[in-house]
């Protein structure tokens, strides 16, 4: 039996803008690949630590069920208004 490539790579960097619109986020993988969205389920005016929390749990999420790996998410201190990076490193290797 051969094993499946996960639908996305390994999650290395996270960035998360505030815009009036909501909160969006970009993914950047391991692979060079970039993964972009919305978090749906986080309104606009939301504190941004909770912004941050929502988009490491799913950044945590897809490591664990795509990639069989821990992960820990590590936010940098904000270099601009409305903008957050952060570092994605595997706590345990599949």
């Amino acid at each position: 039996m051969t094993k499946r490539r996960p639908p996305s790579g390994m999650p290395r960097d996270i960035v998360l803008l505030a815009t009036p619109e909501g909160w969006r986020h970009s993914v950047l993988t391991e692979e060079g690949g970039v993964l972009c969205g919305r978090l749906a389920d986080v309104a606009a005016a939301t504190d941004p630590a909770e912004a941050q929390a929502a988009v490491a749990a799913m950044v945590v999420g897809l490591a664990h069920d795509f990639h069989e790996a821990d992960v820990d998410v590590t936010w940098d201190p904000p270099r601009e208004p409305g903008s957050w990076t952060a570092q994605v490193t595997v706590a345990t290797p599949p």
